[in-house]
């Protein structure tokens, strides 16, 4: 496969995607990978290339802006609250890559999903509530309330006649999302009429697709089970959706 980077504007700010293409040069279908809070790290550009071992042209996008990585837990709470409470600007920020994506020339610009971890879930989600043009999004333990230090999020309503579909991939056992949330999040794409499923995955926490997660006290760890049937049920997906 071929790598690169590639420098983009929103609002006039810079930001860094990272492309991965197959070997096979011809016109296919596309995801983007939305990383999780700490930004576009070594997991997300992982996550492209192993897209586009599949085929597909991987580009790992680029949230917070060109650099801005956090070393820590607090400074990626610096980086994603914005975001989390302002979500007319992170679907923005996730729409602007999209339509980047669409018009690369290797891209089928009908056929583009998405795929996000931890708080790239939340934003891939918000790529379909949104309403633009993506095909297909997976959200691997996504972030999936709208309330954090007690106060709410500035959300956006969901759009009509969505036409994208919805693979969420969760673990029952995860700290940071809750019943309510849940049943918000089923409610509310059932009365959209959007082509939703939910698989959820037993005795599993948070962050369990990341080997790197370590931390079982706050239930973040990598299950390598879960995480193994959750990118075949992704796979699965993708073939159903590109292959329509």
């Amino acid at each position: 496969m071929r790598n690169e980077k590639v420098i983009y504007e929103i609002d006039g700010l810079p930001f860094e995607g990272y492309w991965s293409f197959p070997k096979n040069q011809e016109k296919r279908p596309a995801v983007i990978v939305a990383h999780a809070w700490m930004g576009q790290d070594d997991f997300a550009r992982q996550k492209a290339d192993e897209i586009a071992s599949l085929g597909y042209v991987g580009f790992a996008v680029d949230l917070y802006g060109k650099g801005k990585i956090a070393k820590n837990p607090s400074e990626a709470q610096e980086l994603m609250i914005p975001l989390f409470f302002d979500r007319v600007l992170l679907q923005r920020r996730i729409c602007s890559a999209l339509r980047l994506v669409q018009q690369h020339p290797l891209v089928d610009s009908y056929k583009v999903g998405a795929i996000g971890f931890c708080f790239g879930g939340l934003s891939v989600i918000e790529l379909l509530r949104s309403g633009i043009d993506v095909k297909a999004v997976v959200a691997f333990h996504a972030v999936l309330g709208n309330a954090l230090r007690g106060k709410v999020a500035k959300t956006v309503p969901i759009a009509q006649a969505i036409e994208g579909s919805l693979l969420v991939l969760h673990g029952h056992d995860d700290p940071l999302v809750s019943e309510q949330d849940i049943q918000h999040f089923q409610t509310e794409f059932t009365k959209a009429k959007v082509d939703w499923q939910m698989n959820i995955y037993s005795h599993t926490t948070h962050a369990f697709t990341n080997p790197a997660a370590h931390d079982q006290e706050h239930g973040l760890y990598f299950q390598p089970k879960s995480a193994a049937r959750a990118w075949s049920a992704m796979v699965q997906f993708f073939d159903e959706m590109f292959g329509s």
